[in-house]
């Protein structure tokens, strides 16, 4: 055995990290532990440790194979290299994922106390995966600290990275909490679980009087579109697209969206065309009637479509109306939503005197990829603004670029072409 140390010895000097590890595994090849003295089981750890330290992502990846081999041991000098400020990002990332398997008091402290103290994302996540890896010793240790005003709202967002079944009982106790902050973290918190006692509290957190919690008992309720009918959410959510925080409506919408209901579409499209309701929020009604992706909210955009007049303040709804048309992926609602563009191109509407406009139902029939489209975007290559017909000569291509082709040769050599589509079908073949 002295043999092996001595060869590790001569490795660390060397900074050989992987003939060290080699070492390493030969001191714990057919012994355990208990097997070893301790003397040889301190020096083995210590030079494990200086893998851990100094070795590369593989070297310290094989390394930390063997830490669970020493046991309780290994835990005061993984937390000192974890509270070590010398020591490089990754290994103490390393150090916190190991501490994970040990739940000891001592490795659940050092770990809470580094979610409390770190500004590294990769340490932060990974804190909360070992705590939560320890299970009941570690959720104990922070439901503790609620106690403590001072030391709540860590808690709070420790036990809400740990997504435990666990947490909810604490989670629970801090609803109320008179902290706004605590209150919408542990909201988004018990939103993730499916706990017949959640619902209730997210509604009774929908009139919250601090905005950011309003804003995560919407968000939490969205994702429950299930309950919709036996809790009345598309009414409760309603009631928060007139909220005095712009973002509360925002995610509101958003969220009446998911019930991809009649009620909730219609609700939005009132909505979107009252007066009083700026333009930010008309496009998050926008998004969320083309999230749904039903037949209903596609004729409710038309309707909005037709019904707002085309001034300039309203002009980027109505192009956002025309851009979430042309993001349709079910097929049926998508020859709903070309037809629709389609109408609107031809219908001499005075939107279309907008060329933005123009080149959005361009983009938007390049990506439906309805084939009943081609003559329409044709005719773009006509247009008097080159980005138009730039945008058309896109959109064709997206479409059908082998038909395209042949009806723009075509256009080319036929006599009876106007001049101005004629030039756009030579531009076009240039172009392509």
């Amino acid at each position: 055995m002295s043999n092996v140390l001595e060869q590790a010895e001569d490795a660390l000097r060397q900074n050989n990290w992987c003939l060290l590890h080699q070492c390493l595994q030969q001191v714990f090849i057919d012994r355990t532990a208990k097997e070893l003295s301790d003397s040889t089981l301190k020096r083995a750890l210590e030079l494990a440790i200086a893998v851990l330290e100094a070795g590369d992502f593989q070297e310290r990846w094989d390394v930390a194979k063997l830490i669970p081999a020493f046991g309780d041991r290994a835990i005061a000098p993984l937390i000192d290299l974890l509270q070590d400020d010398a020591a490089d990002a990754e290994a103490q990332w390393f150090a916190t994922r190991m501490l994970g398997s040990y739940s000891q008091p001592d490795s659940v402290m050092a770990l809470v106390k580094l979610l409390q103290t770190t500004a590294n994302e990769d340490l932060s996540s990974m804190a909360a995966e070992a705590l939560a890896q320890m299970g009941t010793p570690a959720i104990a240790a922070l439901t503790a600290l609620l106690i403590d005003s001072d030391t709540r709202a860590f808690a709070v967002r420790s036990l809400a990275q740990i997504r435990r079944a666990e947490t909810i009982d604490p989670l629970l106790t801090v609803v109320d909490d008179p902290q706004a902050t605590v209150r919408a973290i542990a909201i988004e918190a018990l939103s993730s679980f499916y706990d017949p006692r959640v619902p209730s509290v997210l509604v009774r957190a929908l009139s919250d009087p601090a905005a950011l919690v309003r804003q995560e008992a919407v968000v939490g309720l969205g994702m429950r579109s299930e309950l919709a009918e036996a809790m009345n959410l598309v009414a409760l959510l309603t009631d928060r697209l007139l909220d005095v925080d712009l973002e509360v409506c925002q995610k509101t919408a958003m969220a009446l969206g998911r019930m991809r209901t009649q009620a909730a579409a219609a609700n939005l499209f009132q909505a979107l065309n009252a007066a009083q309701t700026s333009t930010p929020l008309r496009l998050s009604i926008v998004r969320a009637l083309g999230w749904m992706e039903t037949a209903i909210a596609l004729d409710l955009l038309r309707q909005t479509l037709l019904c707002l007049e085309p001034t300039t303040l309203l002009r980027p709804v109505h192009q956002e109306i025309i851009t979430v048309l042309g993001r349709c992926t079910e097929p049926d609602l998508q020859r709903q939503a070309a037809q629709l563009l389609i109408a609107l191109l031809t219908s001499g509407h005075a939107l279309t005197a907008d060329p933005a406009v123009r080149r959005a139902i361009a983009t938007g029939l390049g990506a439906l990829k309805q084939q009943n489209a081609l003559e329409a975007l044709m005719e773009l290559l006509a247009d008097e603004e080159i980005s138009v017909r730039l945008h058309a000569i896109a959109a064709l291509k997206a479409l059908d670029a082998t038909t395209a082709h042949q009806r723009l040769t075509s256009l080319v050599n036929h006599a009876d072409v106007p001049e101005a589509l004629k030039q756009g079908a030579a531009i076009a073949l240039q172009e392509w």
